[in-house]
């Protein structure tokens, strides 16, 4: 019979506690997305008629009229940039335990809950601004063929979406 040691318990239970925190970072990067995504949509395309774009296609046209070889360098320094400056798994396990105690309190602590909200909004919205400055960046570094067959490309996509795997308009 085997004997389980403290250093043993404590390493299971650490294991436990990082894949919770992961299936927390999950839906909050989700959410975040979900919320620029409604926002710069919004700002872009002002219709009354038009609804929130897909996590997969908050991109929008200026990422699609991307080349290939420039969406993946572009992904690449973002995702590396982003790991610079993302928060720690502590606190990240930090904010969600002010988030659940607000939901908790009584009466309902509407404005802990709000400055979770706004502090991961701040982290989404650092996230898109990475993303617009690297973007600005490649668009910079191309040739002038290069950014008129970029131009092109927008303006094909913005006359016919479903190019880019979005579906056209309804009338």
């Amino acid at each position: 019979m085997t004997r389980t040691t403290d250093t043993e318990k404590s390493s299971v239970r650490t294991g436990g506690a990082s894949r919770r925190l992961r299936w927390l970072l999950v839906p909050s990067l989700a959410l975040n997305l979900l919320v620029v995504g409604a926002v710069v949509g919004h700002a872009v395309f002002d219709e009354p008629d038009r609804k929130v774009p897909r996590v997969d296609r908050i991109g929008g046209p200026l990422t699609f009229a991307l080349s290939h070889d420039d969406r993946k360098e572009i992904g690449k320094a973002l995702r590396q940039q982003y790991r610079q400056g993302r928060p720690t798994r502590a606190q990240i396990q930090e904010e969600y335990q002010q988030a659940i105690t607000a939901l908790r309190a009584d009466p309902y602590d509407r404005a802990g809950l709000e400055a979770v909200f706004a502090a991961q909004l701040a982290g989404a919205t650092e996230r898109v601004a990475i993303g617009q400055r690297l973007l600005l960046e490649r668009i910079a570094q191309m040739s002038s063929d290069e950014r008129r067959a970029f131009a092109d490309r927008l303006e094909e996509g913005l006359e016919h979406p479903e190019r880019f795997g979005r579906p056209e308009k309804r009338p």
